[in-house]
């Protein structure tokens, strides 16, 4: 595929995207009527409903982490292949990610106990920058994209309290201990009752 047929799908991913999302009945931006480029706690209501919060860091590896792999196992292959490797697990995952099943299996997790989705502008917003992650791990060499990907999950861990390791730990095996350390920065004490 060529490189301008490339940049078409991968601009035509935002429409797959957010048509999907908002055919499904999620809304285009926050239901609260505002547009915020930063949401700082996941544990605020507009969590995963505007531009960026701690998730979006987990969006940006998941583009980190496509580069290198490619780089390292295939490098014959170059950038086209790569890139259309970013935009279809790109599209795909923010479709499949936001379905009932995935949502039921993050609701089953504390943290996400009453998540509703995501809004049009949050899921697209995901996507652009799940590509900055593969332009930026692309470019970059492979110890800085090693950097890169302890520094996002550092970060989100640390000072956001979830990211994409925590989540998956969560989502397969529950933590105890792990919860009760999320739980430290809810404003809204966690009762233990999940429905």
């Amino acid at each position: 595929m060529s490189r301008t047929n490339l940049n078409i799908f991968a601009v035509a991913g935002f429409f797959i995207i957010g048509g999907t999302l908002w055919f499904w009945g999620q809304p285009l931006i926050c239901t609260c009527g505002d547009i915020k480029l930063w949401v700082p706690s996941i544990f605020d209501g507009g969590n995963s409903q505007h531009i960026a919060d701690w998730y979006t860091l987990s969006h940006i590896l998941h583009g980190v982490l496509i580069a290198p792999p490619g780089r390292i196992f295939f490098p014959k292959l170059g950038f086209e292949p790569l890139f259309l490797a970013a935009i279809v697990t790109g599209i795909t995952w923010e479709v499949i990610e936001h379905t009932n099943w995935v949502l039921y299996a993050f609701r089953a997790t504390t943290i996400n106990v009453g998540y509703l989705g995501v809004s049009v502008l949050s899921v697209v917003s995901d996507y652009i920058f799940m590509m900055g992650g593969f332009f930026a791990a692309y470019t970059l060499r492979i110890p800085m994209v090693i950097i890169e990907v302890l520094g996002l999950e550092l970060t989100a861990g640390l000072i956001g309290r979830d990211n994409l390791t925590l989540s998956t730990i969560q989502l397969i095996a529950p933590i105890d201990a792990i919860n009760d350390w999320q739980q430290e920065l809810n404003p809204v004490p966690f009762n233990g009752i999940t429905n």
